[in-house]
C-alpha cells in the first residue's frame, strides 16, 4: 500500500521538474547522471524485466548483441511526443541491429491513453510500463525524455536528458553498430 503513494509522489515530481529540455552538456544534467554511471562511461546497464501493455515480458539482457536505446517518456510530455517520430524512423533504419525500448512513466490514470497513443504515433518498438525500481536503477530519472544508449555488450555509452537531435542519435547508433 505504501508503494502507490511513493509512485504518485515520484510521478508528480517528474511532472513538475520533468519534461523540460536540458542539454546533456548542461551542468544540471551532469549532476543528474546515474549514481554508478558517469556520462560517456562504459558501465553495465542495469538489467530489468518490464511488461508491455499486452503482458509480454521484456528483459534488457535479452537484447545483448544489439545496440539499445532506452527512452524514458510519457504521453503528456511535449518534448517526448516531438521526439517519437525520430525514434520510429531510427528504428526503421537500423531494424536489424538496434532495439529501442520505450519506458512509459505514465501514471495509472493516463496508462489508458497508451494504446491509442502508440497507434497514432506509429510506434514500431516495444513500449513497457516503467517501475520505481527501474527509475531508481537508472539514477532516479529527473526529467523526460531521458535516453540511454547501450552498446552490444550491455554497457551504457551515453545518457541524454531532453530532446536529442535525430542526426546525433543516428551518428551515435551508426558508430556503435559499425564498431571501432
Amino acid at each position: 500500500m505504501l508503494k502507490m503513494p511513493f509512485i504518485l509522489f515520484v510521478v508528480f515530481t517528474i511532472s513538475i521538474y520533468g519534461c523540460k529540455q536540458n542539454s546533456s552538456n548542461d551542468e544540471n544534467s551532469k549532476q543528474n547522471t546515474l549514481q554508478e554511471v558517469t556520462e560517456n562511461s562504459l558501465d553495465k546497464a542495469p538489467d530489468f524485466s518490464l511488461y508491455t501493455l499486452d503482458g509480454t515480458k521484456i528483459k534488457l539482457s535479452d537484447y545483448k548483441g544489439k545496440t539499445v536505446i532506452l527512452d524514458f517518456w510519457a504521453t503528456w510530455c511535449p518534448p517526448c511526443r516531438k521526439g517519437i517520430p525520430d525514434l520510429v524512423s531510427i528504428q526503421d533504419k537500423f531494424k536489424d541491429d538496434l532495439v529501442i525500448i520505450g519506458i512509459s512513466l505514465d501514471q495509472p490514470a493516463t496508462q489508458k491513453d497508451l494504446p491509442p497513443f502508440i497507434e497514432n504515433y506509429g510506434i514500431n518498438y516495444p513500449v513497457v510500463l516503467g517501475t520505481m525500481e527501474v527509475v531508481t536503477a537508472y539514477g532516479n530519472i529527473q526529467a523526460i525524455p531521458t535516453s540511454f544508449i547501450i552498446d552490444k555488450d550491455g554497457y551504457i555509452v551515453n545518457k541524454h536528458v531532453g530532446l536529442i537531435p535525430k542526426s546525433q542519435l543516428v551518428d551515435e547508433v551508426s558508430s556503435l553498430i559499425s564498431g571501432p
